[in-house]
């Protein structure tokens, strides 16, 4: 059984399976609506109720209080339909957004590498190929016991059916630790997508800068790449910061491609690298290596962060300090149900 879902303002009216929530069948359909942790926790997805009935699911009562659902108001990543419905969403026009449905991509583990003594690549051939923007994320599906993850691709979009997901073991994490210990190659896995809204603004023209750490590196990655096989002219910078020499993957690739693309720059930091040690790259965080790099002058850039909540944290104060505002600052937050806990009020906006 299905229902009819129209969203407003758009006036889009597509299909809704009875099991199925508002934001899945949204994504699906190719229309994005704002979104970030998917467990009802956040209020993010946040949406109007017009004309018709829905259950609001495992929305917390936190997230959607009580006057809230009097008033009409629901969450789009819990609520399923119990009749045709209309809703108003908020939805912004992004001129450099693609408008990619969300599909489900069956393939098989075709490598992994040790990246880092905590992050290993998983590659997995899929059966067709995945197009994607770079930035974007999939949704990788484990055992049934565990559920579905969140992980960015790592490559380049156009690079064939192989898909590239950089994972960090997170102790007690039994997802992560699945992937780390028992995912072999040759297995046969799924994944759904592309999801997320953290894409290069192509058509700005601005000078580009990339702030990552740990893991976070996936996204900025793909978009560096992209960026130069197009043949991007506008300045790029990577600040990359990792704990120690060890845990910087990706080191001699960026060395390399900034020896090969005079427009592209690399930053190195390492927060805790031991003294004595050759590193002669700078030693601190990443916020603090950009403003030396900078000399703490952001005006007129696009930046892109993407890492740990304190770090980005950091980073955006950081840039704001050096004269960028929020306009031209981007990130992308991956919230676990665990991390959701954490948000302390829905009426402070998630950047």
């Amino acid at each position: 059984m299905s229902y009819e879902l129209t969203i407003e303002p758009l006036g889009t009216t597509i299909e809704v399976e009875e099991d199925q929530t508002i934001l899945d069948a949204a994504l699906r359909a190719g229309i994005w609506l704002p979104h970030a942790c998917c467990h009802g926790l956040c209020a993010t997805c946040k949406i109007d109720v017009i004309d018709g009935e829905v259950d609001h699911g495992e929305a917390s009562s936190f997230a959607l209080m009580d006057f809230e659902r009097d008033e009409g108001k629901t969450l789009a990543c819990c609520a399923r339909l119990e009749s045709d419905v209309t809703i108003e969403a908020d939805i912004d026009e992004e001129p450099d957004a693609e408008s990619i449905p969300v599909k489900d991509f069956p393939g098989t583990v075709s490598r992994i590498e040790q990246l880092t003594p905590t992050i290993k690549g998983i590659f997995i051939e899929l059966d067709e190929p995945i197009h994607f923007q770079a930035g974007q994320y999939v949704n990788l599906e484990l055992p049934s016991h565990i559920g579905s993850r969140a992980f960015s691709l790592a490559n380049a979009p156009g690079q064939g059916n192989e898909v590239e997901l950089n994972i960090r073991i997170v102790p007690g994490g039994a997802g992560t630790t699945w992937i780390h210990e028992d995912l072999k190659v040759g297995e046969r896995i799924s994944l759904s997508g592309p999801y997320g809204r953290f894409f290069v603004r192509k058509s700005a023209e601005s000078p580009l800068i990339f702030m990552a750490g740990g893991s976070g590196l996936s996204s900025p990655r793909s978009m560096i790449l992209d960026l130069l096989g197009e043949g991007c002219s506008q300045p790029i910078t990577l600040v990359y910061g990792q704990r120690t020499r060890e845990e910087l993957y990706y080191h001699d690739e960026f060395l390399a491609l900034a020896e090969q693309h005079g427009n592209f720059t690399y930053v190195p930091a390492l927060s805790d690298e031991p003294e004595g040690t050759d590193w002669a790259g700078f030693r601190g965080f990443v916020h603090d290596a950009a403003v030396a790099h900078f000399d703490n002058d952001f005006r007129g850039h696009k930046a892109y962060l993407c890492g740990p909540p304190l770090m980005i944290d950091a980073c955006i104060g950081a840039l704001m300090q050096g004269r960028l505002f929020e306009n031209d600052i981007f990130t992308e937050r991956f919230i676990s149900a665990a991390d959701a806990q954490q948000v302390r009020s829905p009426l402070f906006k998630r950047i």
